[in-house]
């Protein structure tokens, strides 16, 4: 028995300290991943992406560039097909008979890149909607005459063409045709788009916080995470399927708009909590539309629709506003359900990472019959006091109908972008630049304004096509203006958070007294009937913290809790600098952010950034729960700690400030806000993100309810 359990331990040890030798790296000609032969390769001469430790120098394409995980194959000799043989090959797809069993073998050519993400053999972008995948290289070859081109030809880090020469437009006409942008909704739908424009909603895909979580997670879990999280925040990329290297700053307009108005409005079934996984019916901008209400107002434009010059099919070259013939009735989107499949999900295996659905439905505004609409989407951020009146729809540049109730398409909520103003919000004129040379306009330096454009000399140079005044003054107006747009977006936010939250105090426990320690306290309530605050994305782990800070009678600041180290995070077991003792631990900190915790080899279970145990896996991959996760609550070895308020609740945040601070008899004052933002910045650290993302969500971050109370020491 003793012998025994030796080689047992003894097996475990090796099981845990043994790595594989990583394969040596073979020499060879371009692999062709749609060959079954050359798929196999993969396994002798695939390493590992290496990961920096620290993060590299600023580059602004880094904000989008995707690592590529295997070798691309070689296009150069390649012709991109016409825009006429990919409209054929979408219709023949979306007519074609489902898979068979065979369809899904490791080894077939249907041109999926088995490293491009998933390790496992899944398609990392979702299974086709359609029913094959367009882009696949067995489909594409029967499609366009047993040509090899892919259809996605010439996008991305894998193209041998120039990165800042200009598209070619009518590469754009199929998706157009099939996934209509936001632009063509804008001629009809003015408002709406001015509202979307800056939303959380527009954000989701060109998010460089979101692009660099993603490839983290994509490289940490060997592919296992899958299209978990492209389901959500780019749908058009998942029914797509693009493939993930394809940086997003080369994808087709309608995927950088991430949750654009098809995602909600050409969606007609129910999916409830699908993680995301939801099918956009295809059709061109002529399609039915579902919404709210049963298409009474598109009837009556089609019955006048000379007279208001509407081109009711493709065939209608004329002037005019193109307008989609039906508007259907679909019930989900005039309540919370429609919310759901993005805004409740977990991940293998069994993480909830979105749990706001789940809080509002056993909150007190549920019960009421206060929907997620109601705050979200009404006239005044966060509170259900009815929407505003407007015209739904504007043909010919005038308003058309009569004023009726309107929802409001900026998604109230906390928010904030970092990217490129040029990239976000989006812009009707910002298209005729590129992604990619609006991320060389430097509008940190004042470029296009008449300070900066007086004082260029001769000597100076410009990347193109920034290296005449004329587009520099063009694009500093879009730049004005999505700046302004920004800060309407920040008073938004800020109103939002504001009218859930409210502080009260100090609450002194004893007279402030000379030379004797000073304990008071703070309540923190959500007066909010909604959801848990914070709450939202809990995989992004957003901070909110109470800051407080005493001012002495001579106006020096003698103590403060939820300060910040020279990172920018707070002081606590994540913070370098308490680590390394340069800043004192913040004991007194009070912060309502929800962390991972994960179990170690020995010992209890610690907090981690990102719900991957390192500890324990040396390849992590994201596998299904192995035992009943709703018995649990939370999977083995990975659960939550919540620290969020919930509706109509409170909690004390209690100080206790030293008497050799409080030795000078006089005015004090204590100041207090509440701080909020979407990342902790040592995550942010942990996925790689560049000294310029860091910098702006730093930037970003929210001052609530600031006030300050004058008290007397005696």
């Amino acid at each position: 028995m003793q012998a025994n359990t030796i080689v047992l331990v003894a097996s475990i040890t090796m099981i845990l300290t043994l790595r594989p030798a990583p394969a040596t790296a073979q020499q060879s000609i371009p692999q062709s991943w749609s060959h079954p032969s050359d798929r196999d390769s993969w396994r002798e001469s695939w390493q590992p992406p290496q990961r920096s430790t620290h993060p590299a120098a600023w580059n602004p394409e880094s904000f989008y560039q995707l690592h590529r995980i295997a070798p691309a194959p070689d296009r150069g000799t390649q012709a991109p097909p016409s825009v006429d043989q990919l409209r054929n090959a979408l219709r023949i797809a979306a007519r074609a008979q489902p898979e068979t069993p065979a369809a899904n073998d490791l080894l077939n050519e249907s041109g999926d890149d088995l490293l491009g993400d998933d390790l496992l053999g899944d398609d990392l972008l979702g299974d086709d909607l359609l029913g094959d995948d367009l882009l696949g290289g067995g489909l594409q070859d029967d499609l366009l005459d047993h040509s090899s081109a892919d259809p996605l030809a010439g996008l991305g880090p894998v193209s041998d063409r120039d990165a800042t020469a200009r598209r070619d437009p009518h590469d754009d006409l199929w998706t157009e045709d099939c996934y209509p942008s936001a632009e063509s909704c804008r001629a009809c739908h003015p408002v709406q788009y001015e509202q979307w424009r800056g939303s959380g909603h527009a954000y989701a895909t060109v998010s460089p916080m979101f692009n660099r979580f993603e490839q983290a997670m994509t490289e940490l879990t060997e592919g296992t995470v899958g299209s978990f999280c492209n389901r959500c925040h780019s749908p058009v990329q998942t029914q797509l399927k693009i493939p993930r290297w394809t940086s997003v700053l080369d994808a087709p307009p309608v995927v950088r708009e991430g949750v654009t108005c098809i995602a909600c409005h050409r969606i007609n079934e129910h999916y409830w909590r699908s993680n995301g996984d939801r099918r956009i019916v295809p059709g061109n901008i002529h399609a039915p539309v579902y919404g709210g209400r049963g298409g009474a107002g598109v009837r009556e434009a089609i019955a006048d629709a000379d007279a208001l010059k509407l081109k009711l099919s493709p065939e209608d070259t004329g002037p005019g506003q193109a307008i989609h013939l039906q508007g259907r009735f679909f019930k989900p989107l005039t309540n919370s359900d429609v919310c759901v499949s993005c805004h409740q999900v977990a991940v293998h295996p069994g993480i909830w990472l979105e749990v706001v659905h789940a809080q509002y439905r056993s909150g007190p505004a549920a019960k009421r019959g206060v929907s997620c609409q109601d705050c979200h989407m009404g006239a005044v951020p966060g509170k259900p006091h009815g929407y505003q009146s407007d015209f739904v729809a504007h043909l010919g540049n005038k308003p058309f109908g009569e004023k009726r109730k309107q929802s409001n398409h900026v998604f109230w909520g906390p928010g904030l972008s970092i990217a490129h103003p040029g990239i976000f919000p989006h812009h009707p004129k910002a298209k005729q630049y590129t992604p990619r040379e609006w991320l060389a306009f430097d509008y940190r330096a004042g470029w296009g304004t008449d300070a900066f454009e007086n004082s260029v000399t001769a000597a100076m140079t410009f990347p193109e096509p920034w290296d005449t005044a004329d587009d520099r003054r063009d694009g500093r107006k879009i730049i004005d203006a999505n700046l302004a747009k920004l800060s309407e977006k920040r008073a938004g936010s800020i109103a939002t958070m504001e009218g859930g939250l409210k502080i009260e105090g100090p609450h002194f426990e004893h007279e402030p007294t000379a030379g004797r320690r000073l304990k008071f306290s703070y309540t923190v309530s959500n007066i909010s009937e909604g959801h848990n605050l914070p709450t939202g994305s809990l995989g992004a782990q957003p901070q909110l913290w109470l800051n407080v800070a005493l001012i002495d009678p001579d106006g020096c600041r003698v103590w403060e809790s939820g300060y910040l180290d020279r990172h920018g995070d707070l002081a606590d077991m994540h913070s370098v600098d308490v680590a390394t003792h340069r800043v004192r631990r913040d004991k007194d900190l009070f912060n309502l952010q929800t962390k991972f915790l994960i179990n170690n080899v020995r010992g209890t279970d610690r907090e981690a950034a990102l719900p991957l145990n390192f500890s324990l896996d040396q390849l992590v991959f994201l596998r299904p729960g192995a035992v009943p996760v709703s018995v649990l609550n939370h999977p083995p070895l990975i659960r939550m700690e919540a620290h969020s308020i919930a509706p109509l609740d409170s909690r004390t945040a209690r100080y206790s400030i030293p008497a050799d601070v409080m030795t000078k008899k006089g005015p004090y004052r204590l100041s207090v806000r509440m701080r909020n933002r979407t990342e902790p910045i040592y995550f942010m650290r942990q996925i790689d993100s560049t000294p310029d993302m860091i910098h702006r969500m730093l930037e970003n971050t929210l001052d609530l309810h600031p006030s300050s109370h004058t008290f007397w020491v005696r």
